[in-house]
């Protein structure tokens, strides 16, 4: 008998948590529209996925797919190493969650949570207790849908779609329907549930803040094609591509030249900026992109700094930090944005009509190709 030793019995291990979901070269047409094109997407198990992207982008098409309610025209899903693509729904062992609930109204609490389990009395009593504590609706059973408020249905919703125990819970912008207050409750709920149950989850949302605060990995999505996978801070801080860049957050576009050398300008001053090694050697315009939180207002002048002088046209107050707008003095045309915090240096310099250094700092400025998007 061969005795493997304990780091390869853990490497072992791991490896079966990658790659849990695996999505090979999924396409799907509607007539001439194509919703889906080559789709490559690997899920670990445990992670909690994001599908992100404005309406049309083909999110809610792929999590159809996965959940065998649409059928891919070429390419194949996978779930730990078994293909599922060709499968129907029932065989494919999730649990899904709908914008629109789809609950029953003629059944009670207890019935919709507990209408897929096949155990005796006793035992569905039981696992229905179990999931509405879960969910923080013990006491409800005998309510009906209408007597709920749309919170409380999603949380029916959320227990009747983990009953079951499965394996993958697919949810299907589980949270859009409901006004800001409970939405961002509902979703560090969720949050908190999926990591303490440990159930692989697959979310569609086109809301970029509830994908940057609930996912362990985003997947953007244009024109039925992924345009970035990464972590929420990677496709905030370090966007792949341009669609990324306008779609995730709020951002500075300013217009830039560049000289063949790669040397950038931004308004006739140079701008200390990595510039990406396909765009060197021309001379063209492109744009710069920066967060208005990295956007630096100095409490003084600096001789051979990097900073631009600024005017402060407008401040307003939001909560725990200042947003300023202005613009440059050596184009008034160019308007930047910037988010200053009460212990930063410019704090205290941000009154209108007040002119202010203004520092971009190289390496949290991206440069694209193309003028800046209005």
């Amino acid at each position: 008998m061969k005795l493997h030793e304990p780091g390869v019995a853990s490497e072992q291990a791991a490896s079966e948590q990658r790659d849990w979901l695996r999505i090979h070269g999924v396409s799907k047409h509607f007539g001439a529209f194509n919703a889906l094109q080559e789709i490559d997407l690997s899920v670990n198990k445990g992670e909690f996925i994001c599908l992100l992207g404005p309406s049309g982008c083909g999110k809610t098409t792929l999590l159809r797919i996965i959940a065998g309610l649409e059928a891919q025209d070429r390419g194949g899903v996978s779930m730990a190493g078994r293909e599922i693509g060709q499968l129907p729904p029932a065989q494919r062992n999730y649990g899904i969650v709908f914008q629109s609930y789809a609950l029953f109204p003629n059944l009670d609490v207890a019935a919709n949570v507990g209408y897929a389990l096949k155990t005796s009395r006793a035992e569905k009593a039981r696992r229905v207790d179990e999931l509405l504590d879960l969910v923080g609706l013990a006491g409800t059973e005998q309510r009906y849908p209408s007597q709920l408020s749309g919170g409380q249905q999603q949380r029916v919703a959320l227990a009747r779609a983990l009953a079951t125990s499965p394996s993958l819970l697919l949810l299907d912008e589980p949270l859009s329907a409901l006004d800001a207050k409970v939405r961002e409750r509902l979703r560090q709920e969720l949050r908190q549930l999926q990591r303490k149950l440990g159930v692989t989850t697959i979310m569609v949302t086109h809301d970029q803040e509830e994908a940057l605060e609930v996912a362990d990995t985003i997947v953007v999505m244009s024109n039925g094609r992924i345009e970035q996978i990464g972590t929420p801070e990677q496709v905030y801080r370090e966007p792949a591509s341009r669609f990324v860049a306008e779609f995730i957050g709020r951002a500075n576009w300013l217009p830039l030249l560049l000289d063949q050398h790669g040397q950038a300008t931004l308004a006739g001053q140079p701008l200390k900026v990595r510039i990406p090694t396909s765009m060197i050697g021309v001379n063209f315009s492109a744009s710069a992109f920066c967060r208005p939180e990295d956007v630096r207002i100095e409490n003084r002048w600096e001789v051979g700094s990097d900073s631009m002088m600024a005017v402060v046209e407008r401040v307003d107050f939001h909560g725990g930090l200042r947003r300023a707008a202005l613009t440059l003095c050596a184009d008034r045309t160019i308007r930047i944005i910037a988010d200053v915090g009460p212990n930063d240096a410019g704090y205290a310099m941000l009154e209108p009509g007040r002119r202010v250094p203004v520092t971009l700092p190289g390496h949290k400025v991206r440069v694209f190709p193309g003028t800046s998007p209005c």
